[in-house]
């Protein structure tokens, strides 16, 4: 197959970065001929705000260079991971005038949130589920604290959602979990074209022993990651546990000053990835005390793959993915006392976790490699190929 791949970068890479260059680089190794549209939100400092707002709305400049691309490179399927805000929903339409069809991914709640986590107040939101235009959003100005930027996010999902760009231009949206593909029904978004299909690892790390003795994080320091509640539990243990934090974010200083007075707790910054592998392999378990609905973490796949059972909230689409006492533990959100007594639990029998890395291996093995991720990746397309609009193009040309 040709296929056409969309991804509008942002200025801190994370997860969404991570997926679209290995899911290029999968369907590169096994022979199909890829081309990348990409837009990065570093421009976004070049720009003016009005100038921000009218592309995130329709970008004019999108829309006419894909559609030129599509009519004289003809893939089979164009692939979308995230289009906010530079490359915009008019892309979609791009496809449609070149009867190419789209697979999007949705790798969070942008499509009915304006900050995409469906996360204000510490906690989970849903206001804006399921509303024609989420106004919610503009009034607790949920992206970014800035009342005006999210009317312009709100607006967006208000404009295409009249449009039908979401219930026509789409052929195909694909959900890390069925938790988000429930999530994504309840928005309103048609149930049949929808696809649950899991993020998966490039390359297989290889399982650790656990040896190192300490927690590990590995993420954003950001609110719904639940850097607070990391904290207060680490403030609770007694004896104390060690904890390795890798990552960057606005909860840092929270951190530091943990590490500050407890010298259990080391932070680690950024690290390259061969790096934070290695510290799987030897640590005791991933903690991942997340506040929000999830997508589905490419950390805690990482984490199955070097046999490193996961301690994570009881939450969205984390509950699907950790198995209690086989693969780790679940605590409820926002609780460090149900934190702290798991994170004790597991660090005072370390023996006891030998079963649950097994399984976690083999979870691994039987879910997320890269050759089950092509292989679901594959029946998409063909799928999309067969009943989409490469079909109707096909017969338009006979």
């Amino acid at each position: 197959m040709k296929v056409l791949v969309v991804h509008n970068r942002y200025v801190e890479p994370g997860g969404e970065d991570e997926v679209f260059e290995a899911e290029t680089a999968l369907l590169e190794s096994r022979g199909h001929a890829v081309l990348r549209y990409e837009e990065d939100n570093d421009r976004i400092a070049e720009m003016g705000r009005l100038e921000v707002a009218r592309r995130t709305l329709w970008s004019r400049e999108s829309r006419r260079s894909l559609e030129d691309l599509l009519l004289r490179e003809r893939p089979d399927v164009a692939h979308f991971h995230n289009t906010f805000p530079l490359v915009s929903p008019a892309a979609y339409w791009a496809a449609a005038a070149a009867n190419v069809p789209v697979v999007q991914t949705l790798h969070n709640y942008r499509l009915m949130c304006a900050n995409a986590q469906l996360f204000r107040d510490g906690g989970p939101c849903e206001e804006c589920v399921g509303r024609l235009a989420p106004w919610p959003g503009i009034l607790y100005g949920c992206y970014r604290g800035d009342r005006a930027a999210s009317a312009v996010v709100a607006g967006m999902l208000g404009l295409h959602r009249a449009l039908g760009t979401w219930a026509r231009r789409v052929d195909r949206y694909l959900t890390l979990t069925r938790f988000a593909r429930d999530k994504m029904v309840e928005g309103g978004f048609p149930a049949e074209r929808i696809r649950v299909k899991p993020n998966f690892l490039p390359v297989d790390p290889g399982p650790g022993e656990g040896r190192g003795g300490y927690a590990l994080y590995v993420g954003r320091l950001s609110p719904e990651k639940g850097i607070g509640t990391l904290v207060e539990a680490w403030e609770r243990l007694d004896p104390p546990v060690p904890l390795q934090v890798v990552g960057q974010g606005s909860e840092a200083p929270a951190v530091e000053a943990l590490a500050a007075r407890r010298p259990e707790v080391r932070m680690r910054g950024r690290l390259p990835r061969d790096e934070v592998a290695a510290l799987m392999r030897d640590a005791l378990v991933l903690v991942v005390p997340s506040r929000w609905y999830e997508g589905f973490p490419l950390v805690v796949v990482e984490a199955l793959a070097a046999g490193l059972p996961v301690i994570a909230s009881d939450l969205g689409s984390l509950t699907e993915v950790v198995r209690p006492g086989e693969t780790g533990w679940r605590v409820p959100a926002g609780d460090p006392a149900a934190l702290a007594a798991a994170v004790a639990r597991a660090a005072a029998d370390p023996t006891a976790l030998i079963p649950m890395r097994r399984a976690a291996r083999e979870d691994f093995k039987e879910r997320y490699t890269a050759e089950r991720g092509y292989t679901a990746l594959m029946e998409i397309y063909r799928e999309v190929a067969r009943n989409g609009r490469v079909l109707e193009r096909t017969e338009a040309v006979r």
